[in-house]
């Protein structure tokens, strides 16, 4: 993401807004600090984002999953080998 200061947004905010409507987001700076986001309308904002499945299709759990190791944790709860 792209810092821009106040006064060059200013004069180019055509150019940018042409930009952000590429999908380029754009972040707006007072002395070097950032205070505003240029984004496309359509985006999601980062709080709705949601994580759950984002690895659908990449993982694959076995079908023994919930059954793994289990001889060893019994073992060291029940002191046996």
């Amino acid at each position: 993401m792209r810092s821009v200061n106040i006064h060059d947004a200013k004069t180019q905010f055509s150019r940018l807004v042409d930009e952000v409507a590429g999908g380029e987001s754009i972040v707006i700076a007072k002395a070097g600090k950032p205070v505003a986001r240029l984004v496309p309308l359509d985006a999601v904002p980062d709080s709705e984002k949601s994580l759950i499945g984002f690895l659908a299709g990449r993982v694959q759990v076995p079908d023994d999953f919930d059954r793994m190791g289990e001889g060893e944790i019994a073992a060291l709860f029940q002191g046996g080998e």
